[in-house]
C-alpha cells in the first residue's frame, strides 16, 4: 500500500491526504494555466463555438492538439480523438389543434399555436396529420417501482394521445425527494415514457408552479428551431407522432368538454391509487408541418490508461461542453457569444486535470477519459450521443465529474455539488473538502431540477454515478456582499455577447476548485471498488444492471 494511502486511512494528520501524489501534482493547476486556454477558446477568432460551424471545427482542432501535446491517447477507435455525430435542426410551422366531438367530427374549439399550445413532430417526419384521436389523462405519467408508483395501472394507452401533468409529486418529503425535482418531473421523461408506452402523442399541461417558469418560456423556447440527434438508418423511431405543451386555460376547456374539472384532475394525480381517466366524448385533430436541416456535431474524446492490470479497463470520466451560441444579432456592434465562463472555463479545467493526471499516470490504477462535447447548448446532444454510442463500457466507468462553468470570481470557503447525497463520488469530494477546511453544500434550489440540465445527466441515465460541482458563495478576501455582485454580473452575462473575461474575474477560485476535484478524482481512480449510487436513488437500478452485465 502506498505511504500516502496509509496516512490518509489512519487520519494521523488532517492535511496529509492532500500531500498524495495527486495533491502535490494538483499544485500545477494554477490561475495562469487555466486562463491560457480560456483566452484562446473565448476569443472572437473562435466565433462563439457554435455547433456545426467553423468555430466548432477550430475548437476541435485546438482540443485534439492539446490532448496530443500532453501525451493522452485517443479515446476513439480510429485514433482521431473525434467522435462525429449527426444532428437535425427542426422548425415546425402550419400547426393546427382542434377539439372535436368524437365519432361525429364537429369542432368544439380550436387552439392557437404559440398562444395556447406548442407541438412538434416526434419521429422526424415532415408532416403529422391526426384525426379524431382518443385522449387519456395519465396524471404525472410516471412509473417508478422504487417509489411504488404507477400512473398507468396497466391501462392500454397505445395509439392514444396522453395528457400529462407536469412535475412529480412533491407533497411528501419521503416521496420523490419531496420538493426536489427528479427526472420523473422533467418533460423529457414524460415524452420518453409516452414513446415507450406506444402513445400516439403526448401533451403536457403547463402551470407556472409545476414548471417553475411562465408560459412565455415554453412558447418562446419550443416554437424556435429544435435540435435532435438524427436517427440512424433503419432505427425504430417509435409510434409517437408528436409531443407538445398546452396552457392551463386551453387544458381547462379540453377537460370541461369531457365533463371533467382540470383542477380536480391535477389534484387527483397526487394519489398513488390514481388511475388513467379517458376524456370521454372528446377527440383531437392535429396537423403539424416541419422543415429539417442536417448539422454535423463533433465530440472530442481522449484517455489516459490506468496502470493496474486488473483495473485498467475501468475509468473515471471528466466531461465539459465546448460549444456555445456562436454568432447572433449584434448588440452594440458585438455579435460573438464568446462563452468565456460558459464553458471555456470548464473545458480549461478539464484540460488541466487531464494534463496533470497524465503526469502521474504510473500512480493511476484506473484510467481517465476526457470527454469534451458539443451541442450541449441545444439540448445536451453531444453527451446524449456519447451515452448511446459510448467509447467505453458504461459499466466499467467508476464516476463522472462534469465541469460546466467554473468559479471565475475568486476563492470560496464552500463548493456546491449538484448530486450531493446521491452517490459515493460526492462523498469523496466532501472528504477532500473537509481535509482542506472547506465545506460542501447541496443544490441550493433542488426544485429547479439542475441535476438534469447539464451533460452529467446523460452519464447518470446510463448508470454512471455523476456529480456537477458548481461555484460556492462564501467568498474569501472579497468585500462584504460580493456574492450579490457576482450574481448580478453572471445574470447580465449569461448566454449573451457579454460572457467575456472581465474586470471581476479572479481565477484563484477556479484553480482551487479544480485542485480539489483533481484529488477527489484521483481517489475514485484508485479506490478498491467502483463508485455507487445511494440506495434507492432513481439511477441505482440502471447502475446495478450495467455493472452486472
Amino acid at each position: 500500500m502506498n505511504k500516502w494511502i496509509m496516512i490518509c486511512g489512519m487520519g494521523i494528520i488532517l492535511s496529509s491526504c492532500m500531500s498524495s501524489p495527486a495533491g502535490e501534482q494538483a499544485k500545477n493547476i494554477t490561475d495562469e494555466s487555466l486562463m491560457e486556454h480560456i483566452r484562446i477558446l473565448s476569443s472572437d477568432e473562435f466565433m462563439g463555438r457554435g455547433t456545426g460551424t467553423e468555430g466548432e471545427q477550430m475548437s476541435v482542432d485546438y482540443l485534439v492538439n492539446e490532448f496530443k501535446e500532453m501525451g493522452a491517447a485517443s479515446g476513439t477507435k480510429d485514433g482521431s480523438f473525434v467522435q462525429p455525430f449527426p444532428l437535425l435542426g427542426q422548425k415546425t410551422y402550419g400547426a393546427d389543434l382542434a377539439m372535436i366531438r368524437q365519432n361525429v367530427g364537429s369542432v368544439l374549439g380550436t387552439f392557437n399555436y404559440y398562444d395556447d399550445f406548442v407541438a412538434w413532430p416526434a419521429n422526424e417526419s415532415e408532416r403529422v396529420a391526426i384525426e379524431d384521436a382518443e385522449l387519456v389523462y395519465v396524471g404525472y405519467g410516471i412509473q417508478a417501482p422504487e417509489e411504488d408508483w404507477d400512473d398507468f395501472k396497466e391501462a392500454d394507452v397505445e395509439g392514444k394521445i396522453l395528457v400529462i401533468k407536469n412535475n412529480d409529486p412533491e407533497y411528501d418529503e419521503d416521496l420523490f425527494g419531496g420538493k426536489t425535482r427528479l427526472y420523473y418531473g422533467r418533460y423529457t421523461y414524460k415524452y420518453e415514457k409516452a414513446k415507450e408506452m406506444g402513445a400516439l402523442g403526448a401533451i403536457i399541461i403547463h402551470t407556472t408552479p409545476t414548471a417553475g417558469y411562465g408560459w412565455n418560456v415554453v412558447s418562446n423556447s419550443w416554437s424556435r428551431e429544435r435540435f435532435y440527434v438524427k436517427s440512424a438508418e433503419g432505427e425504430d423511431k417509435g409510434k409517437t407522432e408528436f409531443n407538445g405543451w398546452i396552457t392551463f386555460d386551453a387544458g381547462q376547456k379540453l377537460f370541461n368538454e369531457a365533463g371533467l374539472d382540470l383542477e380536480e384532475m391535477l389534484e387527483a394525480a397526487d394519489d398513488p391509487d390514481f388511475e388513467p381517466v379517458a376524456l370521454t366524448g372528446v377527440g383531437m385533430n392535429i396537423t403539424l408541418n416541419a422543415d429539417y436541416r442536417d448539422i454535423n456535431g463533433k465530440n472530442v474524446v481522449a484517455k489516459i490508461e490506468g496502470s493496474d492490470t486488473e483495473l485498467n479497463d475501468e475509468y473515471l470520466i471528466l466531461t465539459a461542453h465546448f460549444d456555445h451560441l456562436g454568432i447572433t444579432t449584434p448588440v452594440e456592434g458585438d455579435s460573438v457569444n464568446n462563452g468565456a465562463e460558459d464553458n471555456a472555463a470548464g473545458v480549461s479545467a478539464l484540460l488541466e486535470m487531464m494534463k496533470n493526471y497524465k503526469a502521474i499516470q504510473p500512480e493511476l490504477k484506473r484510467g481517465v477519459i476526457g470527454l469534451v462535447v458539443s451541442a450541449e447548448e441545444v439540448g445536451l446532444l453531444g453527451s446524449q450521443y456519447w451515452a448511446k454510442n459510448s467509447t467505453e463500457d458504461p459499466g466499467k466507468i467508476t464516476a463522472n465529474i462534469n465541469l460546466d462553468g467554473m468559479n471565475v470570481y475568486g476563492e470560496t470557503r464552500d463548493l456546491v455539488v449538484i448530486g450531493y447525497g446521491r452517490n459515493t463520488m460526492a462523498e469523496l469530494i466532501e472528504q477532500v473538502a473537509e481535509e482542506s477546511g472547506r465545506t460542501i453544500k447541496p443544490d441550493q434550489a433542488p426544485e429547479n431540477g439542475i441535476f438534469y440540465r447539464s451533460d452529467h445527466f446523460n452519464m447518470a441515465k446510463i448508470g454512471i454515478p455523476a456529480v456537477f460541482p458548481t461555484p460556492g458563495n462564501e467568498f474569501v478576501n472579497k468585500p462584504e456582499g460580493f456574492s450579490s455582485v457576482r450574481d448580478s454580473v453572471k445574470s447580465a452575462n449569461y448566454h449573451s455577447v457579454n460572457d467575456e473575461i472581465n474586470e471581476y474575474w479572479d481565477l484563484s477560485g477556479a484553480a482551487k476548485d479544480a485542485r480539489l476535484l483533481f484529488e477527489a478524482g484521483f481517489r475514485a481512480i484508485n479506490a478498491p471498488a467502483l463508485q455507487k449510487w445511494s440506495e434507492g436513488d432513481e439511477f441505482e437500478a440502471v447502475r446495478l444492471e450495467m455493472t452486472q452485465n
